[in-house]
């Protein structure tokens, strides 16, 4: 088009000055500036070719006079439109002016001849960029000085203008490492490889510019300006002038390696590959030795080239450089093929014999960087664990890249929470493969290293551990890994304080037993590596600190033992501290002595604080003493485990001396330092606290013994104490409140040791009990004569409420304290004419200044005011519970005693709702405690106000779903009092606004359930706990209530969310850590919640067990909850006829089967007469397989139990075709248990008749899965044939046993036979026995794992026995499976409805070979071909058919298969095959068709069945060419297509598998010049059709005229959308 331009130019004038005149002429738009430069270039050709002496002078005019004005023109604008009018304003117009012109004025530099003018232009376009700034952008004049000096840069002299040169590579270079990205680009794209055309002097001064230590790292940056630069800078034998070499910078090396490993940019990663690609090239092709700098350390160059080894490092790079290439597709079947030449790769690089490194380590390492960033976490997972297998599989020496890439990539990609789900297949709480391969690896990887090395690694990576917030799952499992490595001297005091800042990480989650579980690990962690001569024992008991004793180092676990153990080996072994303990110890290595002095220390005084005002001490130095007392005495009951018992007494009691004598004096020294005994009593709880065993008996430990004793001794002056205290106007400050709440918690403690050791009248807490709980009557019923309240006085009321709220607890849980109390009627009295809700009044103005000055302890008025209320709550809740009998249901009439809060419950209740408005949500829990009472009683005449209490306690319970500490123990309050037995039957009994308002509150829990786990198990479990024992007595009216809500025993039959991935995976890691039983302290130390979903179910299932079904309330129950299962399952069947297998569908229907089965033995005859239809009708609905089993299995008890239905079932089979082609394999499964269904039954030669012509008619069906599942029953009949003899079948005899044997010993490649022997194997036929299986573990543990479902709905035997809230049945013995069933492994065959996804297709040649050996007439149907039938149809059209087949079994989306369908008519391809024919109805698919479908053939072949099919076109002589990017792969214009050619079009996310590409013959490829990797499935299916129709015509030799047509053909294709 240009040379048309010009020619046509000249053709008007032959003088070129008159052109270049004309065209410098009016306006510059951008057509006119490119016409211009189109004819300087000719004008330049010709010029070479020695014409025109007047054209020097002509290009001096045009530049001078037009191009340099217009580009300064240019420059001043700042972006836009060259001139006013332009007809393409805008920044690109204006960018091809810019280029039009430079390479305009680059041609008037060559015609002058004149170098002044080139550097006048340059020297004027770096003013340009000096003023652009340092980081100059495209807007301004950089475009157009960056236009300028890549126009003229060619034209300087090297050496005249060698400065002026050299500044110009260094601003091209600034701009190109340092500009935005356009200008960057611009600069190494355009400017700088015109410099380095320019000679050597200015490629030195870039690449120079380049390696520079203080360059800037951008590394997508320097890669663009070095493959703009790289023939220069890797330049090949024959290069005119030598340059710099790149090969022999490190600098160089160090940026491909970043690009490779790093870029995010597939650009920058593509341009990385090309450097590294193009030097081992140019490195072969010189065929010269070259190294890369020095070495670093003892370790290889970073790159080195050696002529003798020229082979084994060109496999090298060629193997790594496919490698990264193929990563650049994310795709793990494509990726997975090439994993086994990366280990080659270590082969190449390690030398076995010297033990090191040949080539450096850090290549290996740019590829697993390269898999960590990858988008596919898959791909992610698999290049972890082939990293971590490295040790196992290989011995590597050591090298520094090695274990800064663990410590920095590895750890950082090890932090994705997602790496650590199950592999398929995998059973849940195995345990993460991914972490049990970072076990191993860790363990052998330190084990390898030298000594030297062992400890800074091992610091490092616990450092490393405290560098990010980890998520709960990774810290496990990295603290697990940490802990297997075996005993070494490895840290020292900085490893400790890292383990202990790693103990702050595990803190961070709200996952208590996975955080738990990790500070066990870290714990053996510090015994294995600590080396203790570096560490003192201060600085150990810090760290144990660091511990929750609540989580994981609770006394009485293995781990204390183990800690224990660990401390008696090396106590003469620990160093001493070169700091100052917290509490100032002279610090010693001797265990006994550093706690004897940890112990006096703690107790002195401080010389700090001894006023009488001062704040609580911190509980941390009393929780440091008391563990490391207990450590202490339990390290010296191991050293005379065999010697004298005795000792250990003496021991606990020489380190309890001091504590002992301040205890003593507490009740006769009334000068005692106020903080001396705060923290003695301190010590004392936690020494009781710390001393309780986990997991065993209290009466059994010798040290807890001796310690109650000891405390024992004691009580008395501790509890005269705390009454004068707490009764003598000594708390008088707010911080005092909190010294109130220690007396009253260790008052509590000892009123638990007493009674634990046995209650005795007259004991200290007894004489103190008295008079404690009358002076604080006392307190409160004081007034204040009108005054003013002080501070003092209100902090001796709140003082007073919080010790009568103690004494009432105490004396709800202790019936002694009741008995003891003989003046009980005057406390009571008092509580019950208590004002409720009554508030503290705010101490005087003038007394404020004081009371903000109180210590942090104090967080406002408002917070004592609510511990005051809740106090006054807590002593009615105990009032209430005592009289509940005598609060009447009105407040009529009035009762003796007299007292007014039970005596008008109605008040009382009105009073619960106006706390509910001032308490905060953590102080609540007594006031629902009153509830519980005062609801059931005033439900039937005070239903509005029940329902506003209910209402008022649902919405506290909704704001506190995300608040952990407190949500669990409300609303097991809220369960207790609104779904109380009592409010339940009332509220069914009115059928008022309760009835609903409760029903509405159940449902909104379920939905509560399903976004935090664990609220319906609360629920469920108090309902049926409540329900059980009236149930369990069998009295009739037990279950009234329960029948009333029967839709809450429903939805928990039915319960199970589908949980996200991380929820599912925060359970597998739970149950992983359960499994590990002991071995792991916090499964002995945390409770176990069971809040899983399963508990749900297992706890309606062993409810529903304890049932009695000769009582009639009971099975009145279980047959209305029947109804109920039934009708469910039918609304989820007409809301989705079709659904996925393990869907929330396929779920729901298996979980009601499955109580159906457990409900089954209740049922009798009439109730089945009435649900027997529903039954039938359920097994001709399209079900998953394990839906199918259990409706073949209740079917079968029900037939086996009760004959009378046979006849029903016989009717079954009589239905329209189309009803029974979708479930007549349900019905024949049923006839393969007909022996068990006729054992009750005496004469069975009807049934056998009617079985016999059932099933042989069965066998005649064109379907193959029901000719099948025919045979099965038919084998299974016959046998009971005869084993009973029957004369009257001796006929059917020859025929039977024929096509039994026929079948049995059918031969041939197909599918037919693997399929008949897999069914015969298949567990329901072969060892399912519907009697001696009836059991809970079948059910719903055994089937659900043969049939294929989700591991998350198996329910292990063991989880029924665990939940204890509801008893084992003694009756109820069928709980294990006494049958193999439970030893099976689930099968490759799976029942399968037809239409959804049948197991097999009819079409396969091999598969009719069954029906015709079994049918005795087989040749009287002819087979359907429809091939000929497409191919007759196009005959007649006069079209062409290929011997092309396309298979797309593998594409998923109608729009790429109606393209397909469309592409494949077009060129005449003899046949297309799909995974499914129902694709065609697809509008999707017929929108993209165009009708294309009804003139093409189209087969079905599923994608399980395409191994075989392939199979069976190869021995059909078709070559299968796969559409892959492979190692092996043909690029599409050099393959030529055989005649017979098989087309396999891979998935549109995954490709081609990994094992159909072993069935592949050859794979093609499509050559790409772009960024992106694939293109679309369709149109690369198009591009193949094409060139196999293109090959073909030629080779058939066509008429011109018939390619050419094929040609336009192809044109219009590419236009189609």
């Amino acid at each position: 088009m240009e040379w048309v331009l010009t020619e046509a130019l000249l053709a008007q004038s032959r003088d070129p000055r008159v052109l270049l005149g004309d065209l410098c002429r009016g306006e510059a738009t951008m057509e006119r500036v490119e016409t211009l430069r189109f004819l300087l270039q000719r004008l330049e050709d010709e010029a070479a070719r020695g014409g025109g002496d007047a054209l020097p002078e002509a290009a001096r005019e045009v530049a001078a006079g037009y191009l340099v004005p217009l580009l300064r023109g240019l420059r001043a604008r700042p972006a836009g439109p060259p001139a006013p009018p332009a007809p393409e304003p805008g920044p690109q117009a204006r960018r091809r002016v810019l280029r039009a012109a430079g390479a305009a004025l680059r041609s008037c530099a060559r015609l002058a001849g004149g170098p002044p003018l080139a550097a006048a232009l340059a020297e004027e376009a770096l003013r340009d960029l000096a003023a652009a700034g340092p980081a100059p952008s495209l807007e301004g004049g950089a475009e157009a000085a960056v236009e300028v000096l890549a126009a003229v840069g060619p034209c300087l002299r090297p050496r005249e203008d060698g400065p002026l040169l050299e500044r110009v590579a260094q601003a091209a270079l600034v701009l190109a490492l340092a500009g935005d990205g356009e200008a960057a680009a611009l600069a190494a794209e355009r400017l700088l490889p015109a410099l380095g055309q320019g000679g050597a002097a200015a490629l030195r001064t870039v690449w120079g510019g380049l390696v520079a230590p203080s360059a800037p790292d951008r590394v997508g940056l320097r890669l663009q300006v070095l493959s703009a630069l790289a023939e220069r800078l890797l330049p090949e034998p024959a290069a005119r002038e030598a340059g710099p070499d790149a090969r022999g910078c490190a600098r160089f090396w160090r940026t491909v390696q970043a690009g490779l490993a790093l870029a995010e940019d597939a650009l920058t990663r593509k341009r990385a590959r090309y450097l590294l690609q193009r030097a081992v090239e140019v490195s072969a092709e010189r065929g010269a030795d070259c190294t890369c700098g020095p070495r670093e350390g003892n370790g290889p160059s970073l790159f080195w080239w050696s002529e003798k080894k020229k082979d084994e490092l060109l496999k090298f790079w060629e193997s790594y450089i496919l490698i990264m290439e193929t990563l650049e597709g994310n795709q793990i079947h494509v990726i997975k093929p090439v994993l086994p030449k990366l280990n080659n790769l270590f082969e190449y690089a390690v030398s076995e014999e010297n033990a090191c490194w040949l080539l450096h380590p850090s290549w290996h390492m740019c590829i697993y960087k390269r898999m960590f960033e990858s988008e596919n976490k898959i791909l992610t997972r698999e290049g972890v664990i082939h990293f971590l297998e490295l040790c196992e599989t290989k011995v590597l020496p050591f090298s520094p890249e090695f274990s800064e890439f663990i410590i920095g990539p590895l750890m950082d990609t090890l932090s994705e929470s997602s790496l650590y789900s199950r592999s398929p297949g995998q059973l849940i709480g195995s345990g993460s493969p991914l972490g049990l391969k970072l076990q191993k690896f860790l363990v052998t990887y330190v084990s390898l290293l030298p000594e030297e090395i062992k400890s800074s690694f091992l610091l490092k990576f616990i450092q490393k551990m405290t560098s990010r917030h980890w998520c709960a799952v990774p810290i496990l499992f990295l603290s697990k890994a940490l802990a297997s490595v075996p005993r070494c001297k490895a840290l020292g005091l900085q490893g400790l304080l890292a383990l202990r800042d790693v103990l702050q990480c595990t803190m961070i989650t709200h996952q208590i037993l996975l955080r738990g579980a990790a500070q066990c690990y870290l714990l053996q962690t510090a015994m294995n590596l600590v080396d203790v001569e570096k560490v003192s024992l201060s600085d150990v008991s810090a760290f144990l600190m660091s511990l929750r004793q609540e989580e994981s180092l609770a006394r009485g676990t293995s781990l204390w033992t183990e800690l224990c153990d660990w401390l008696r080996v090396n106590e003469s072994c620990f160093g001493h501290s070169s700091t100052c303990s917290s509490i100032g110890l002279h610090e010693t290595s001797s265990l006994n002595a550093y706690v004897k002095n940890l112990v006096q220390e703690y107790i002195k005084s401080p010389a700090w604080e001894t006023g009488e005002k001062c704040c609580v001490p911190d509980w941390s130095e009393a929780k440091l003493v008391a563990l490391m007392v207990l450590l202490a005495v339990d390290v010296e009951g191991m050293k005379s485990r065999y010697s004298e018992k005795r000792r250990t007494q003496n021991v606990l009691r020489i380190f309890l001396d001091p504590l002992l004598d301040a205890l003593m004096k507490f009740g006769t020294n009334a000068y005692m330092p106020l903080l001396k005994t705060d923290r003695c009593l301190q010590l004392l709880l936690k020494l009781l606290r710390t001393c309780l065993l986990k997991g065993s008996s209290t009466h059994d430990d010798e040290v807890f013994t001796f310690l109650q004793n000891f405390v024992m001794s004691a009580t008395e002056s501790v509890s005269e104490f705390i009454l004068r205290r707490l009764t003598m106007n000594e708390l008088s400050i707010v911080a005092d409140l909190d010294r109130c709440h220690l007396y009253l918690r260790v008052l509590t403690e000892l009123t638990d040791l007493h009674l634990r050791v046995g209650w005795k009248r007259g004991n200290p807490i007894w004489r103190v009990i008295s008079p404690l709980k009358n002076a604080s009557i006392r307190h409160l019923q004081d007034t204040d004569n009108g005054q003013e309240p002080t501070l003092g006085r209100q902090i001796q009321r709140a003082v007073s409420m919080a010790a009568l709220a103690t004494v009432c607890e105490a004396a709800d849980q202790t019936p002694e304290l009741q008995l003891d109390c003989a003046d009980a009627g005057p406390m009571d009295r008092f509580l019950a004419s208590l004002q409720l809700n009554q508030t503290l009044r705010k101490p005087h103005t003038q007394e404020q200044s004081s009371f903000f000055e109180e210590s942090s302890s104090s967080q406002g008025w408002g917070k004592i005011v609510a511990q005051y209320v809740h106090d006054q709550w807590v002593c009615l809740s105990f009032l209430l519970k005592k009289y509940h009998t005598l609060i009447p249901t009105t407040e009529g009439e009035l009762l003796e005693p007299i007292l007014p809060a039970a005596q008008m419950p109605g008040r009382t209740l009105q009073s619960a709702l106006d706390a509910l408005t001032i308490l905060p949500s953590d102080q609540v829990l007594p006031v629902f405690r009153c509830m519980k009472i005062l609801v059931p009683k005033l439900l039937a005449s005070c239903e509005s106000l029940c329902i506003e209490a209910i209402d008022m306690a649902w919405k506290i319970i909704s704001s506190l779903s995300n608040t952990q500490l407190i949500f669990w123990s409300n609303l097991k309050a809220f369960v207790q009092f609104v779904f109380d037995t009592k409010v339940l039957t009332v509220a069914a009994k009115i059928k008022g606004q309760a009835y609903f308002k409760i029903k509405e509150i159940m449902y909104k829990m379920i939905e509560m359930s399903a976004i935090k786990t664990g609220v319906f198990n609360i629920l469920i479990s108090y309902c049926c706990q409540s329900w059980m024992v009236p149930a369990s007595s069998g009295s009739q009216g037990s279950l009234s209530s329960a029948k009333n809500y029967s839709e809450l025993v429903l939805e928990a039959c039915i319960f199970g969310t589908v949980f996200r991935r991380d929820q599912r995976l925060i359970q597998d890691v739970q149950t992983f850590i359960e499994n590990l039983g002991h071995d792991c302290a916090a499964n002995v130390v945390i409770e176990n919640t069971k809040r899983e979903d399963h508990y749900v179910r297992i706890c309606a299932v062993k409810f529903l067990c304890l049932l009695n079904g000769s009582n009639m309330s009971h099975k009145l129950f279980m047959e209305d909850l029947a109804i109920k299962l039934l009708d469910k399952d039918e609304l989820v069947s007409k809301s989705r006829t079709r659904y996925y297998v393990n869907s929330q569908q396929h779920r729901v229907k298996n979980r009601i089967w499955q109580i159906l089965l457990v409900l089954f033995p209740s049922f009798d005859q009439n109730f089945l007469n009435r649900i027997i239809d529903k039954i039938f009708q359920a097994g001709f609905i399209n079900n998953q397989a394990s839906i199918k089993y259990y409706i073949e299995w209740i079917l079968i008890l029900i037939l086996h139990k009760f004959p009378q239905f046979l006849p029903k079932f016989w009717d079954c089979f009589s239905y329209g075709e189309e009803n029974l082609k979708t479930s007549i394999c349900t019905f024949l499964s049923v006839l393969s248990h007909l022996d068990i269904i006729t054992q009750n039954i005496p004469e069975k030669k009807l049934i056998l008749k009617q079985a016999l012509v059932t099933v042989l008619q069965g066998c005649f069906s064109h379907n193959f899965s029901v000719r099948l599942y025919a045979l099965v029953a038919l084998k299974k009949i016959w046998s009971v044939c005869k084993t009973w003899r029957i004369e009257e079948f001796d006929a059917l005899t020859s025929v039977v046993e024929s096509s039994l044997n026929q079948a049995e010993n059918m031969h041939g490649a197909g599918n037919a036979k693997k399929n008949w022997q897999r069914i015969q194997d298949h567990f329901f036929f072969a060892t399912f026995h519907p009697l001696k299986d009836y059991c809970l573990e079948t059910i719903f543990y055994i089937l659900p794992r043969l049939s294929g479902l989700v591991e998350d709905e198996w329910i292990a035997i063991d989880k029924f026995t665990r939940f204890t809230d509801i008893p084992v049945d003694a009756g109820f013995q069928w709980y294990l499976s006494p049958t193999q069933l439970r030893e099976l492994k689930p099968g490759d065959w799976a029942q399968q409805d037809i239409g959804s996804n049948s197991g097999e297709a009819d079409n396969h040649p091999e598969w009719t070979d069954v029906q015709k050996k079994i049918i005795p007439w087989k040749n009287t149907v002819p087979d359907l071909d429809l091939e000929p039938v497409f191919q007759g149809r196009a005959a007649k059209l006069g079209k062409s058919i290929s011997r092309l087949v396309v298979v797309a079994s593998l594409i998923d989306k109608p729009t790429n298969l109606g393209g397909l369908s469309r592409t494949c008519e077009v060129f005449g391809a003899s046949v297309l095959v799909v995974a499914n024919l129902q694709c065609i109805h697809d509008r999707q698919f017929q929108h993209l068709s165009v009708s294309a479908e009804q003139w093409l053939p189209l087969v079905e072949v599923k994608p399980p069945q395409l191994t075989n099919y392939l199979q069976q076109k190869k021995s059909e002589g078709y070559t299968i060419i796969g559409v892959e990017q492979t190692a092996k792969s043909v690029d599409l214009t050099q393959y030529c297509f055989p005649e017979k050619s098989l087309l396999l079009l891979g998935n549109e996310r995954e490709g081609i598998p990994a094992n159909l590409i072993q069935q592949l013959d050859v794979c093609v490829e499509i050559p790409q010049q772009g960024i992106i990797r694939s293109l679309n499935v369709h149109v690369s299916g198009a591009l193949l059709i094409w060139e196999y129709t293109r090959q073909q015509l030629l080779r058939h030799g066509d008429p011109s005229h018939e390619v050419r047509a094929f040609s336009e053909t192809s044109y219009w294709f590419g236009q189609m959308k």
